[in-house]
């Protein structure tokens, strides 16, 4: 990976900042994208104690607003003339609805909108460091998910689980659509499931703890899929699979549909007003 530049979203805690520590040792150039500046200094120097020489860069930006969304792509066009790796790592899960400053429900805004906006808005960038790969954290949630295209805001009515695994089958079905318009030999696009990590998203959002961790793998083991997913050169040219436990697995019927997925590009373009030209 030496040479490289890669981008992780989520970046300053769980599996995203071990995804950063496995691509610093590789010797990658990492770009950080964390919320919180001091959150995010904390897991750089983290990070550095267990990899000294790793070349980190901060770049701060709020995923759940658009116009953050925007200015992160004309930065890291600013910093950098390559993009080899794009993993979309930072999620969201909500157990009461609200809604971002762009009047989106929260959990699909950061989980889903939020990278496919900064996707589209780097895809020049991807597209000029060929062959690149963009890599979606997604989960086997999806599997328990449904796109309700009446109602994907949950106006009607929400349930936070609900809303996690929508944007989760949103995630799969991404990735497999990007993978369809773009040429492997530039850019491939797959997704994949970490693993059930104890990470703060988990513990405090979804599962208590006390019932969670018997059953949970570590960040540094949900860092695994992900890692291999950008840094494997076996995968060159391998796009629209979904991963799980670093192997192809096979997605829910519903993330196959080429059908729902063509639907939820198209919503997401007029929703976030990214036009990929794709």
């Amino acid at each position: 990976m030496r040479g490289k530049t890669c981008l992780v979203t989520g970046a300053n805690a769980g599996i995203g900042r071990e995804i950063v520590a496995g691509l610093a040792a590789r010797g990658a150039r990492v770009l950080m994208v964390c919320r919180h500046r001091g959150r995010a200094e904390e897991a750089i120097d983290r990070v550095r104690r267990s990899v000294p020489a790793a070349d980190l860069e901060l770049v701060l930006a709020d995923l759940s607003r658009l116009r953050s969304i925007r200015a992160l792509a004309e930065d890291i066009e600013r910093r950098t003339d390559r993009l080899d790796v794009l993993v979309s790592n930072a999620g969201a899960f909500n157990t009461r609805r609200r809604e971002t400053e762009d009047g989106f429900e929260a959990t699909f805004a950061v989980n889903h909108l939020a990278p496919f906006a900064l996707v589209g808005g780097l895809l020049g960038l991807l597209r000029a460091s060929a062959p690149s790969r963009v890599v979606v954290v997604a989960s086997a949630a999806h599997r328990r998910g449904e796109l309700d295209f009446d109602d994907l805001q949950g106006r009607r009515r929400y349930r936070g689980w609900w809303a996690y695994a929508q944007s989760k089958l949103a995630n799969v079905l991404f990735a497999a659509e990007l993978a369809r318009r773009l040429p492997a030999a530039e850019v491939t696009a797959n997704s994949l499931h970490p693993g059930v990590v104890a990470t703060k998203l988990l513990l405090r959002g979804i599962v208590p703890g006390w019932m969670a961790r018997p059953w949970t793998i570590t960040p540094e083991q949900g860092a695994r899929t992900p890692l291999y997913m950008a840094t494997a050169p076996g995968l060159e040219g391998i796009s629209g699979q979904y991963f799980d436990d670093c192997r192809p697995g096979d997605p829910s019927a519903e993330a196959r549909d080429e059908a729902v997925a063509a639907r939820l590009w198209a919503v997401s373009e007029e929703l976030t007003q990214v036009a990929t030209n794709q």
